[in-house]
């Protein structure tokens, strides 16, 4: 990034973490900015790549996927070959909406979401199919409580 964030730049990522619809007319009057600047503004944070995208939050229910699992996963190979294979896999696993490297007794953090019990299984057992896993532990999510955006700190 070729310069650091400003408050008003801090300002409008709140603004669109919260609401990426709101449009740069509403962005620019609540930053005390006038359009042309504020485009600019995102358009540099956009080229920086502090803003990577900009999606729809769509509720995993109502869209026939209601289960979410959390899938730790350990291997006993690090090689940069199996890492390669295993980031090949979880980008062309569409189940995978979020995926971790891990420090300590877990190596990666799965959040998959799927429509039923059967589809996990399904999943799960492509998944051990694709590639060594030392232990593949699931963790079925309740209920989501919380679902924000980053907390953006103020400029120092």
């Amino acid at each position: 990034m070729d310069k650091e964030l400003d408050r008003t730049d801090r300002e409008i990522l709140r603004l669109l973490a919260a609401d990426a619809s709101l449009s740069l007319g509403e962005i620019a009057a609540r930053v005390g900015l006038t359009q042309t600047p504020c485009w600019k503004r995102i358009r540099r944070l956009e080229q920086d790549g502090v803003i990577t995208g900009r999606v729809a939050v769509l509720d995993p229910g109502k869209v026939g996927l209601p289960v979410s699992v959390f899938v730790a996963v350990e291997t006993a190979d690090h090689s940069s070959d199996w890492l390669a294979r295993f980031a090949e896999v979880v980008r062309a696993t569409p189940e995978i909406v979020d995926a971790w490297r891990m420090s300590g007794d877990v190596d990666y953090l799965l959040h998959v979401v799927v429509p039923d019990i059967a589809a996990y299984d399904t999943f799960y057992r492509t998944l051990i199919a694709a590639l060594p896993l030392r232990n593949v532990t699931s963790r079925f999510a309740m209920e989501r409580m919380k679902a924000g955006p980053l907390p953006i700190p103020a400029a120092a």
